[in-house]
């Protein structure tokens, strides 16, 4: 059964990393992107969440599906700034700007959920800012910030809001949550879009696949197996394995799109995963070690 779940997580990681690729092949901009992924992405978990005959639970704590939604908003408003980055600056250095994120989180958690700032955590977010110098050296050092880079900050910084709102929705789980943060998602980006251009998207035939790909397997099957074997795993092994999904955008866009990082841009993609995996890692160690102690006792 751990087996069977491992697999669909990593199938999903793998599916999430692909997604700069699939959008390569998709001419419309990066906010009609996200308005058809999160649309056919919700109707897909909506469909699967009704013909499995799921119980919905969000009427039963108010609270906590505002917080989910906040986090659907969170999460359009994160996708819409990535796919820009994607186009501006290149999946790989957008990818690395965009997995900031998990620290982000890190060090917001300090403030909102009362967690003490280790040595630890102060390291991790340390090697992740020297990365970001690193990766993005030659702008920073001629006072330059490309507006892709900014894109990709405020992805991060988006990502990091949209999972400490869906961390204090904890009574709602299972499909229900990512199908909820999925429509909350697609309704912002309509707004959005309306207010932009109305609701005029050409899309060219040589379009079709790539978005339904992107939509229904990249978004709505990543989804379905990401949230249904999460809960299944080891929570070491999900945080290990979750690397997975940046090593992957890394490797894809190097072998079919050509994209290159320089010597000091490696070192400092080494340095931003390597620093956020370290600081989360030791996180999930010490959160175990506790547990562990108040079994024992």
């Amino acid at each position: 059964m751990k087996n069977k779940a491992a697999l669909k997580y990593i199938i999903a990681l793998l599916l999430f990393g692909s997604n700069g690729i699939v959008t390569s092949h998709i001419t419309l901009n990066s906010y009609e992107i996200v308005f058809t992924r999160t649309l056919i992405g919700a109707l897909f978990l909506a469909f699967i969440f009704i013909f499995s005959k799921q119980e919905m639970r969000f009427w039963r704590n108010n609270s906590h599906f505002l917080y989910l939604l906040i986090s659907g908003v969170s999460m359009g408003a994160s996708w819409m700034f990535l796919f820009e980055a994607y186009r501006q600056i290149g999946v790989s250095v957008a990818t690395l700007a965009y997995y900031c994120g998990p620290v982000i989180v890190m060090m917001l958690s300090q403030i909102i959920f009362k967690e003490k700032i280790t040595a630890v955590k102060f390291i991790g977010f340390f090697a992740v800012l020297l990365g970001m110098f690193f990766v993005n050296q030659q702008a920073l050092l001629h006072g330059q910030l490309s507006w892709g880079l900014e894109f990709g900050i405020l992805a991060a910084v988006m990502y990091a809001f949209m999972v400490i709102f869906n961390k204090k929705a904890v009574s709602i789980t299972g499909l229900e949550n990512p199908m909820w943060q999925l429509v909350a998602s697609f309704i912002t980006v309509a707004v959005f879009l309306v207010f932009r251009q109305g609701f005029s998207i050409h899309i060219e035939p040589t379009n079709l696949m790539p978005i339904l790909l992107l939509g229904i397997v990249n978004t709505g099957i990543g989804c379905y197996f990401y949230f249904s074997s999460i809960g299944e795993l080891p929570v070491q092994m999900v945080a290990i394995l979750g690397y997975l999904e940046p090593l992957a955008a890394l490797f894809f866009s190097a072998v079919l799109l050509g994209e290159s990082l320089g010597f000091l841009q490696l070192i400092g993609a080494v340095l931003i995963l390597g620093g956020a995996a370290f600081g989360e890692l030791f996180q999930q160690k010490r959160l175990l070690e506790v547990a562990s102690d108040r079994l024992v006792s």
